[in-house]
């Protein structure tokens, strides 16, 4: 990547596993496409549920060149998959390399 990965946290306190898993998955993808430009990634938790475990949401977006910008957002699942913040991360970078071997093909 031209531009360093950034990760945001919001609504989340920090943590140090969590980035580094999302710089693993990242990594990936650069292994598969090394043309990506730049990719910000935001980890959010924006309800508070009492009754039920709160979601978290992954937002993903890549810049590639000669390609229009990859957008993935991850948001709970009506099963409650993404209680777990590594599931929803896991889920969210599956459907980014999805869209960048559609974009890859397709050029």
């Amino acid at each position: 990547m031209q531009v360093p990965l950034q990760v945001a946290f919001d609504g989340v306190q920090h943590s140090d596993a969590v980035e580094a898993r999302i710089r693993e998955e990242a990594e990936k993808l650069e292994q598969f496409c090394n043309r990506i430009v730049s990719a910000s990634i935001v980890v959010a938790k924006p309800q508070h549920r009492h009754h039920k475990g709160d979601t978290f949401h992954v937002r993903i977006h890549l810049v590639v060149p000669d390609a229009p910008d990859i957008a993935v957002s991850r948001e709970p699942a009506a099963t409650g998959a993404h209680e777990d913040v590594y599931v929803t991360i896991r889920d969210a970078f599956k459907t980014a390399r999805r869209q960048l071997q559609d974009s890859v093909t397709k050029r």
